[in-house]
C-alpha cells in the first residue's frame, strides 16, 4: 500500500485503520471502515479509493471501477488518493488510466517534480515512448537534473527501437539522441557512467563504430568502471567489428598475461591470430606493432605465448590455472580443422588431455572442459586412452566388497570422470546387455560406497556420487531401448527414488523421474516432484512443458486446470513485472537493460508454451465445466473467444523450452542436433494449430447455436449467421487440410533421448481416428444447419446424408473406444507392463464425446421446433398416417444408442479400476533379474504411485463421463 509517511495529517489517524485492514488481507472489514469514515468525512478521496481496492479484491470489479473513476473525474491532487489509485489500477490491469491520473495532476501542479516524475513512470509502463520524451525533457525544464535529461534521451532510443521504419530510426530518432548526447558532452555536462553507456549504445545503433571507440579510450571512457575491465572488453567488441585484428590481437594477448585463466580472451586471441595469418600481416619494421602494445601474428609466436603462461604460473598453494592447458588443445584443433601442420609442435592431444587429466581429474570441471576437445582423439585409441587414464585413478580393495574402491572424494571423482568419459567416446554402445547390466552392478556399489563421503551434507546439498547413480539409470535406458522390455524402466524408477532420499535436493534426480513415469503414464508422482524443483519465474516457460504436456493426455484433469492456471498466472504477471523492471532501470540509470527487458518480454509474450498452455486451458474448461446447455456459450463468452480471430502470432513464436535441461554424457553422434530440435518444434506448431482450430470450431458452433432462425426469415443475413456457419466450413476445411498433411508423412519412429524433446500427442489422435470422429460431428452441423435453413420439405437427400451421419458417428466412436480397451496394468511372473496409450486414447474419447454432445444439442435445437411445427400442421389438417421424416426417428435412436454406449464406456471403466485396485503388486518379487535385496522398499513405492496414478486417472475421467451421461437425457425431442 502506499508509504505510511505519504498519509497527511490531519487525516493519517483516520486512514490508517483501513490500510491496516487492507494490508492484512481483511478487504471487508477495509470497506466498512472505509464507509464510515465517508459518512463524516465525504469529500475525503482517499478513503473512497481505499473502498475501491477493498472492493476490487473481493470480486467486486464493476463497482471497484465505478468508484475510482468517481475519484478520477475529480482530478485529485493529493498523494494519498493518486497512489491508491495507482495501486488500484495496477490490479485491475489499467496501466492507461495511471497516464490520465497524473496527466490531470501535472496540469493542476505544473511545477511539481514528483507528479512530473509519477507521469514519466507511468507512460513507460504502457510503453508511450513519445510522450515519455515529452514528459522527460518538461522535468529537465523544472528541474535540471541529467538524469532527466537522459530519460528523454533514452526514450528517443526506444522510439527507434519499436519503430517499425527502420529508416526513420536512423535518420531521425537516434541522430537527434546522438545530438541531445553531444550537446551535454560539449558543455561538459556528463556526470556518471550510465551516461556514457547510453552514448555508446546510440553510436551502436548508428554503426558508428569509430566514433564509439574514440569516445571509449578517450576522457568519457575512464567513467566506465563498473564492471572488472569494462571499458577493454569494449574496445575489444568494436575492434571486432571494425577489422582491427592487430589491436584486437595485442589487447587480448595483454589481457591474458594479466588474466591467463579467462577462456574469452583466448578466443579472441586465436581468432584475430589466424585472421592476420590470412591476412599475411606482418609488423611493421621500426615502429610499435600497434597502440594496444605487441601483436602475434605467427603460430610459433602463439604457441611460445601459452607455454610462457603455463611457466609463469604462480607457485602451488594458490588457484591452479585451467586456461594455458586448455588453450593447447584448443590452438591443436584449430589448426588441424586448417590443415596445417603446425599441431605437432604443441604435443599429442592425447599426451595433454592425459596431463589435463593428471592435474585436474580429481575437479567435476575436467569433464565439461575436455569434452569439447574428444573429436581430437583417434577413434582406435579409445579404449586404451581410458585404460590408461583408470591406471592412475587411486583405488584400493575395500573390505566391503571385491571392487576396487577410492578412499576419498577427489579419488571417487577421478574414477567417475573415467566413466563418464568412456560414455562420451560411445565404448558404452558396444556393450552388450549382460555388461551393462554388470556395470550398472558396479556403478551402485560404488555409488553406496561414497555415500560415506557425504555423510556430513545437509539436506539442501547434493551427494558426491549422485552422478553413479545417474550413470546407471543411464545404462538401463539403453538397454529399454535395445530391448523394448519395461523393466529397465521400472528398476531405474527405484534406483532413482532410492537416491532421491539420499539427496532430496537433486533436481536431476527429480527431472529424469518425471521424464520415465510419463512414459509409463504415471501423473500423479511427477506433480510433487515438479513442485519440488521449485521452478523460478522463466523456468515456468523453459521447463514447464514437463509438466503441462502430460497432465491432460494422462487423464489428471484436475491436476492439469492447476497446472495451466499456474503457468499463465507467470505469462499475465510478466507484462506488469516487466513494466516495473523498466521504471527501475530508469531510475538507476540502467540504460542497456531496458532494451533488454522488452526483448524478454516479447520472447515469452511470443512463447510457444505459453499459446500452446492458453489454448490447452481453455479447451480444457470447456470439457470440464461447459454442459451441452447455455453453460458452453457463457463460457465461451467469459472466455472472449471469437472464431473469426486467430490471435497467435505464427511467425513469431518461439521455442524456449530447455531441452539440455537433464545431464548427458552420451556420445554426440546421440545428442540432440539442431535439425531434430526445428522438426520437434515444426510438430509442436502443427499440434498447436490442431487444437486451435478445435476451440474455435467449438467457439464457433456456439455462435451459429443460439442464432438459429427459420426458414425464409430476414434475419439470417442480418445477424450474421450466414458469415457464421461459412466460418465452420472453413475452420473444418483447414483441420481437414492439416489432418490429411499430417497423415501422408512418414513418422519416423520417435527415439527417446536423455535430453529430447517429448512426442506431441500428434500420432495417437491420428491413429485413435478422433480426428475423423470430431471431422464428422462438425460437418453434420453444417448439415443441419441447411436442413434448419431449407425447410423438411425441400431437403430428402440431406436429411439422408443426417442419418447415414448419425449412424457412422457412433461408429467411429466405436471404433475409438475399441482402442481404449485393455489393461492399464499387468503382471507377468517377476514384472510388470504397462499400456499408457490407453489413457491418452480414453482421454481424446472423452474430449470426442464432449464435442458430440454439444453438436447433438445444436441438432436437437433445430429438429425440435421442426418437429413441433410439424406436429401442428397434422393437427390442423386432423391427419393420423402421416410419416414422420427420417431426420427424427434417426436422431432418437442416435441418442437412445448414444446413451447405452456412455452407460458401456462408464461400465468399462469400472471395471479397469476394479482390475487395477485387485493387483497385488506388493507381492511381487523383482522387476528385473539383476535387482538386488535394497532396492525392494523402493520398487514398492514406485508399484504403489503407478498404481495409484492409474486410479485417479480412471476415476477422474469416470466422473466427467458419468457428468456427459446425465446431461444425454436432455437431448430427446
Amino acid at each position: 500500500m502506499a508509504a505510511r509517511s505519504h498519509v497527511q495529517d490531519p487525516n493519517d489517524r483516520r486512514l490508517r485503520p483501513i490500510y491496516d485492514y487492507l494490508d492484512n488481507g481483511n478487504n471487508k472489514m477495509a470497506i466498512q471502515q472505509a464507509d464510515k469514515l465517508l459518512k463524516k468525512h465525504r469529500d475525503l478521496h482517499c478513503a473512497k479509493v481505499l473502498k475501491a481496492i477493498g472492493l476490487q479484491r473481493t470480486g467486486k470489479q464493476e463497482e471497484a471501477f465505478a468508484v475510482a473513476q468517481e475519484v478520477a473525474a475529480l482530478e485529485p491532487t493529493d498523494d494519498n488518493s493518486l497512489q491508491a489509485l495507482t495501486i488500484l489500477y495496477r490490479e485491475m490491469h489499467r496501466p492507461e488510466l495511471v497516464t490520465k491520473l497524473y496527466e490531470a495532476a501535472v496540469r493542476k501542479v505544473p511545477s511539481s517534480e514528483e507528479y512530473h516524475s509519477h507521469l514519466f513512470m507511468a507512460y513507460a509502463r504502457v510503453g508511450e515512448y513519445k510522450k515519455m520524451q515529452q514528459a522527460g525533457m518538461a522535468l529537465y525544464k523544472i528541474v535540471p537534473k541529467n538524469p532527466y535529461y537522459f530519460w528523454s534521451v533514452m526514450s528517443l532510443v526506444m522510439q527507434s527501437i519499436s519503430a517499425q521504419d527502420e529508416k526513420l530510426s536512423k535518420t531521425m530518432f537516434l541522430p537527434l539522441a546522438q545530438r541531445m548526447v553531444e550537446k551535454m558532452v560539449k558543455e561538459d555536462k556528463i556526470e556518471a557512467e550510465a551516461e556514457v553507456q547510453l552514448y555508446l549504445m546510440i553510436l551502436e545503433r548508428l554503426g558508428k563504430d569509430q566514433e564509439a571507440l574514440e569516445v571509449i579510450r578517450g576522457k568519457l571512457g575512464e567513467k566506465l568502471t563498473s564492471e572488472l575491465q569494462s571499458r577493454e572488453m569494449k574496445c575489444m567488441v568494436l575492434y571486432k567489428k571494425l577489422i582491427k585484428w592487430p589491436e584486437c590481437n595485442a589487447l587480448s594477448r595483454k589481457l591474458l598475461i594479466h588474466n591467463p585463466d579467462d577462456w574469452q580472451f583466448y578466443i579472441s586471441y586465436f581468432d584475430s591470430l589466424f585472421h592476420l595469418i590470412d591476412e599475411a600481416w606482418t609488423p611493421p619494421a621500426e615502429a610499435e606493432h600497434c597502440p594496444e602494445g605487441p601483436v602475434t601474428c605467427l603460430v610459433r609466436e602463439a604457441i611460445s605465448f601459452v607455454e610462457e603462461l603455463i611457466l609463469n604460473e604462480e607457485p602451488k598453494g594458490s588457484r591452479r590455472l585451467r586456461g594455458p592447458y586448455l588453450a593447447k588443445l584448443e590452438l591443436i584443433r584449430r589448426l588441424r580443422e586448417r590443415g596445417t601442420n603446425d599441431e605437432h609442435k604443441l604435443g599429442i592431444p592425447e599426451d595433454l588431455m592425459f596431463q589435463y587429466f593428471e592435474r585436474f581429474g580429481d575437479r567435476p570441471c575436467c569433464y565439461s572442459d575436455l569434452r569439447i576437445f574428444v573429436d581430437l582423439l583417434s577413434l582406435d585409441r579409445h579404449t586404451q586412452f581410458t585404460n590408461k587414464l583408470m591406471e592412475v585413478v587411486p583405488l584400493s580393495i575395500s573390505t566391503e566388497s571385491d571392487l576396487a574402491l577410492p578412499g576419498d572424494v577427489k579419488a571417487m571423482q577421478r574414477h567417475m570422470f573415467v566413466v563418464q568419459f568412456a560414455r562420451l567416446l560411445g565404448l558404452h554402445e558396444t556393450m552388450d546387455q549382460t555388461q551393462k547390466l554388470r556395470l550398472v552392478e558396479e556403478l551402485m556399489q560404488r555409488y553406496k560406497h561414497a555415500l560415506k563421503f557425504g555423510k556430513s551434507c545437509l539436506k539442501t546439498e547434493l551427494q558426491f556420487s549422485d552422478n553413479y547413480c545417474l550413470l546407471a539409470v543411464h545404462l538401463l535406458l539403453d538397454i529399454w531401448r535395445q530391448s523394448g522390455e519395461e523393466w529397465p524402466l521400472w528398476r531405474s524408477l527405484a534406483l532413482l527414488e532410492e537416491s532421491l532420499s539420499n539427496s532430496p535436493s537433486s533436481a536431476q534426480f527429480k527431472l529424469l523421474l518425471i521424464r520415465i513415469y510419463c512414459l509409463l503414464g504415471a501423473f500423479e508422482p511427477v506433480v510433487d516432484l515438479y513442485t519440488s524443483l521449485d521452478a523460478k519465474h522463466v523456468q515456468h516457460d523453459t521447463i514447464g512443458y514437463l509438466l503441462t504436456r502430460y497432465a491432460e493426455p494422462l487423464g489428471h484433469l484436475a491436476a492439469a486446470s492447476q497446472a495451466c492456471n499456474f503457468t499463465l498466472r507467470f505469462f499475465h504477471s510478466n507484462q506488469k513485472d516487466t513494466s516495473e523492471y523498466i521504471i527501475q532501470a530508469y531510475k538507476y540509470g540502467a540504460f542497456e537493460k531496458i532494451p533488454e527487458f522488452i526483448a524478454f518480454r516479447n520472447r515469452l509474450n511470443n512463447s510457444l508454451h505459453f499459446a500452446q498452455v492458453r489454448i490447452e486451458r481453455m479447451l480444457l474448461d470447456l470439457f470440464l465445466e461447459a454442459n451441452i446447455t447455455n453453460s458452453l456459450e457463457e463460457s465461451i463468452k467469459a472466455m472472449g473467444l471469437c472464431p473469426d480471430e486467430d490471435d497467435i502470432p505464427w511467425d513469431n513464436l518461439r521455442d524456449n523450452r530447455d531441452l539440455a535441461v537433464s545431464i548427458s554424457w552420451d556420445p554426440k553422434d546421440r545428442e540432440l542436433s539442431e535439425g531434430e530440435r526445428k522438426s520437434s518444434m515444426k510438430e509442436e506448431k502443427i499440434w498447436l494449430q490442431v487444437r486451435s482450430l478445435t476451440l474455435r470450431l467449438v467457439c464457433a458452433l456456439s455462435a451459429v447455436s443460439h442464432t438459429v432462425e427459420p426458414k425464409n426469415s430476414e434475419k439470417t443475413t442480418t445477424n450474421g449467421v450466414t458469415s457464421k456457419i461459412e466460418t465452420l466450413r472453413s475452420l473444418i476445411q483447414q483441420l481437414e487440410c492439416v489432418v490429411q498433411s499430417e497423415k501422408k508423412k512418414d513418422k519416423p519412429t520417435a527415439k527417446f533421448l536423455i535430453q529430447g524433446p517429448p512426442p506431441t500427442r500428434m500420432t495417437t489422435y491420428l491413429e485413435s481416428s478422433s480426428c475423423r470422429c470430431q471431422i464428422s460431428a462438425f460437418h453434420l452441423v453444417t448439415d443441419m444447419y441447411e436442413l434448419d435453413v431449407s425447410g423438411l420439405d425441400e431437403t430428402l437427400d440431406i436429411q439422408e446424408r443426417i442419418a447415414n451421419n448419425f449412424k457412422s458417428l457412433l461408429q467411429q466412436l466405436q471404433e475409438l473406444f475399441n482402442k481404449c480397451k485393455g489393461n492399464l496394468l499387468e503382471t507377468k511372473e517377476t514384472e510388470c507392463t504397462t499400456k499408457p496409450e490407453l489413457l491418452e486414447n480414453l482421454v481424446f474419447l472423452i474430449e470426442t464425446i464432449c464435442i458430440i454432445l454439444w453438436v447433438s444439442y445444436y441438432c436437437g435445437n433445430v429438429l425440435r421446433p421442426l418437429k413441433s411445427s410439424l406436429q401442428r400442421k397434422k393437427k390442423k389438417k386432423k391427419e393420423i398416417n402421416v410419416i414422420m421424416p427420417i431426420v427424427f426417428s434417426s436422431f432418437q435412436d442416435f441418442v437412445g444408442r448414444l446413451q447405452n454406449f456412455l452407460s458401456e464406456v462408464v461400465y468399462h471403466l469400472k471395471e479397469l479400476e476394479t482390475t487395477l485396485t485387485a493387483l497385488k503388486l506388493e507381492e511381487l518379487t523383482l522387476e528385473s533379474p539383476s535387482a538386488v535385496q535394497d532396492e525392494q522398499k523402493f520398487s514398492r513405492t514406485v508399484r504403489s504411485k503407478i498404481q495409484s496414478s492409474y486410479q485417479r486417472s480412471l476415476q477422474e475421467i469416470g466422473e466427467l463421463l458419468r457428468k456427459r451421461l446425465d446431461m444425454v437425457k436432455s437431448l430427446k425431442i
